[in-house]
């Protein structure tokens, strides 16, 4: 069965007609599966909860599959709430962002997909998550192909991999919201800054090295994880879908690179530099290799055959 590739849902606060013109320019391109929904924070309001199932529908209507997304970090009655309407819809599978999500797709007898803040390191608990509904899993940003491997091996039959392979990497969640912060400004008065930031706000060493990227209650990696040039091992590896993070700039050409090298129809090295243009603070891939996060560790074709 050939690879797919998604589309993340947006992290970052984007005005709703922003949004609404991404995604219909989302809805011609190569993309086969789209997630939908606001996953940081919940202040976040321009789009409702019917704005998103009017655009679910715009989507699938032009050929694409679309899942919902719940949110990461639940802290109110109202997110509660939110997420219930989420998974108790029955039009769209759900991606569940915590456990919350999970408890309330399993008692209602509905499969779902776990997104990349849902930790999963073993195949115990591969096993437990299939047994309550799971049909798609994320691996872990910080587990590389060693690892994947080893759960792959053993995988539930019908449960489907999904990997990261373009965009900065989610690396933690807080009540605290840092952005507001960084403006010296109380979470529950953040003038809605995030707006400011439409790929995030960035924090440097003392030695001005671009280090992380602050989203609101998340945190980033400043540079983008590429793995384009590991789209043979994904095949290699029985992946089922390839998973691309929306950015500000550039995303339509970042899926058209993904699919043409996924279908031979060119080669990686044809792509590399543009997508090293199209990261905002530079690329990474460390953690696939089992290195540090943040490390580079792949080589462009052509300086392999020049070596």
């Amino acid at each position: 069965m050939a690879i797919k590739l998604s589309l993340a849902p947006v992290s970052y606060y984007w005005p709703k007609q922003k949004l609404l013109n991404f995604y219909q320019q989302v809805a011609k391109s190569a993309i086969d599966i789209v997630y939908l929904g606001e996953v940081i924070c919940s202040k976040r309001l321009e789009m409702k909860f019917k704005d998103w199932i009017d655009l679910a529908q715009l989507l699938k209507g032009s050929g694409k599959q679309v899942v919902l997304s719940t949110m990461t970090l639940i802290e109110a009655s109202s997110e509660c709430s939110r997420m219930r309407r989420v998974c108790e819809q029955d039009e769209f599978t759900v991606e569940a962002n915590d456990f919350g999500a999970i408890e309330i797709l399993s008692q209602r007898g509905k499969s779902f997909i776990t997104g990349n803040s849902i930790n999963i390191y073993n195949q115990r608990s591969l096993n437990i998550l299939h047994k309550q509904g799971l049909k798609r899993w994320n691996l872990s940003v910080e587990l590389g192909k060693q690892q994947l491997q080893k759960l792959q091996n053993n995988r539930p039959d019908n449960l489907q991999t999904e990997v990261m392979v373009w965009g900065r990497i989610p690396l933690a969640y807080s009540a605290r919201c840092f952005t507001a912060r960084a403006h010296n400004l109380p979470k529950d008065n953040c003038q809605f800054k995030c707006l400011d930031d439409p790929d995030g706000l960035l924090m440097k060493t003392r030695e001005s090295q671009e280090f992380l990227c602050l989203n609101g209650i998340q945190t980033q990696s400043a540079l983008t994880n590429n793995l384009i040039t590991e789209l043979n091992t994904m095949e290699d590896l029985n992946v089922d879908v390839l998973r691309i993070n929306p950015q500000s700039q550039h995303t339509l050409q970042i899926i058209d690179a993904f699919s043409q090298v996924l279908s031979k129809k060119q080669s990686v090295d044809h792509f590399y530099q543009a997508l090293k243009s199209y990261a905002p603070s530079g690329l990474c891939d460390g953690y696939w290799f089992g290195e540090a996060g943040m490390n580079k560790a792949s080589i462009p074709l052509k300086q392999v055959e020049s070596a």
